[in-house]
């Protein structure tokens, strides 16, 4: 009750959108917190000078990436990291973004995105995703901020997809190219698709400074001042 009439309070202000944030991914942080505390265990078990000795005593030459894992896409495994972005559907710009182990789902950022993508006090009128987004968490998650729901439906175990769902995902598709087109963009010019480091907040810097250039690049080309 508490939470509800704090929310009604709140109307339309900000602050609305990061509590939400907070209280819907207050088990992820647990959880994040929780591999944290394991991750900095092996960081430091790794920096004793026993760390650095393979079984036989001699220095190691490779060590494992602690913060990257698996997942399998298509029935094909990869191991690594995820990026989770947001774009704006009219000029592709990047508006958000942030990486994962590759084994976090994309359901669980849809909220996180929606939230740092707003960076002035206009309002943000609709997000669109992919399946990976659907779920009711994230639909309850707009329909509280009065932002319109985009997000693609997918079958459940209970129920097929009805006919006009799936019309709704076609139209939704031909509106979300664009997101998928800064990701192939990224991974085809910018060397996105290989992290360059083996810890998460190093490759955070490197993506936030690509994300940099590819939006001023793409403003340039809106303004005529570039052709490529």
């Amino acid at each position: 009750m508490f939470i509800e009439s704090l929310l009604e309070i709140l109307g339309e202000s900000n602050i609305k959108f990061h509590i939400l944030f907070t209280l819907q991914n207050i088990g992820i942080i647990h959880l994040a917190f929780k591999q944290l505390n394991w991750v900095k265990e092996l960081i430091d078990k790794r920096n004793t000078p026993e760390g650095k000795l393979d079984k036989n005593g001699k220095p190691k030459k490779f060590t494992r990436d602690l913060e990257s894992n698996w997942t399998v896409k298509n029935d094909k495994p990869h191991y690594g990291l995820k990026e989770h972005a947001s774009v704006d559907i009219n000029h592709g710009f990047v508006l958000a973004t942030t990486l994962t182990p590759a084994s976090v789902n994309d359901t669980n950022y849809l909220s996180y995105c929606t939230v740092y993508s707003r960076h002035t006090k206009q309002p943000i009128e609709k997000v669109y995703a992919d399946k990976g987004h659907a779920g009711k968490p994230n639909r309850d998650f707009l329909a509280l901020n009065d932002i319109a729901d985009g997000i693609m439906r997918k079958d459940s175990t209970t129920a097929k997809l009805t006919e006009y769902e799936k019309k709704r995902n076609k139209k939704i598709s031909k509106v979300r190219y664009i997101v998928e087109q800064y990701f192939g963009l990224s991974h085809l010019h910018d060397g996105a698709k290989r992290a360059r480091f083996t810890e998460t907040w190093k490759n955070n810097f490197d993506c936030w400074y690509r994300q940099a250039a590819f939006n001023i690049s793409r403003g340039l080309k809106i303004l005529k001042i570039v052709t490529v």
